[in-house]
């Protein structure tokens, strides 16, 4: 039988603490300030459908709005994705003020930011509360069109799935 060594918890002082609620809070904001000017940007330049080559064969910016979720799946239960959006950032923030551990703080920041920017998008846009479309506009060939808030939650649940994998803990513990 092999049992498990952990490695000792860091120091975790009000002043560690705060740092790590700090770096995930400024990773929220910036997600979720790119995301929501990203937007706004493509609303004031662009005339829905538009498509705009910016890299030949590899990037274009094309202004959607998307009712559902991943690839448009699920475009009459848009109200289902605003509630699993609500209850993903209510349990990142939960589990940011858990974590002791900068990885963890920067995944889960970017978690929240992608999140909020979605769901703001869901809550204030038309065609009704709760219920609004989603702006995306970044185009790849052959992949599906997407926007800044997206790209943050992809890579935030890669880094988190990344943490797990590793054992790494939100307390900054390690497994063995």
């Amino acid at each position: 039988m092999s049992a498990a060594v952990e490695a000792p918890a860091p120091a975790a002082g009000p002043g560690a603490r705060r740092r790590v609620v700090l770096a995930a809070l400024l990773v929220a904001v910036l997600a979720y300030a790119l995301d929501q000017l990203t937007k706004l940007w493509v609303e004031t330049t662009m005339e829905l459908g538009d498509s705009v080559t910016v890299v030949p064969g590899l990037l274009r910016w094309h202004y959607i709005l998307n009712p559902g979720a991943a690839f448009s799946i699920g475009e009459d239960h848009t109200w289902v994705f605003t509630v699993i959006q609500a209850v993903v950032a209510v349990a990142a923030v939960v589990a940011i003020v858990r974590a002791r551990s900068l990885p963890w703080a920067l995944a889960l920041g970017g978690l929240v930011g992608g999140v909020l920017g979605n769901l703001t998008d869901r809550l204030f846009r038309p065609p009704s509360f709760g219920q609004g479309h989603v702006v995306d506009m970044i185009s790849v060939p052959r992949f599906a069109v997407f926007n800044v808030a997206d790209s943050f939650i992809v890579c935030s649940i890669l880094a988190i799935a990344f943490l797990v994998m590793t054992g790494r803990r939100l307390d900054g513990t390690r497994e063995a």
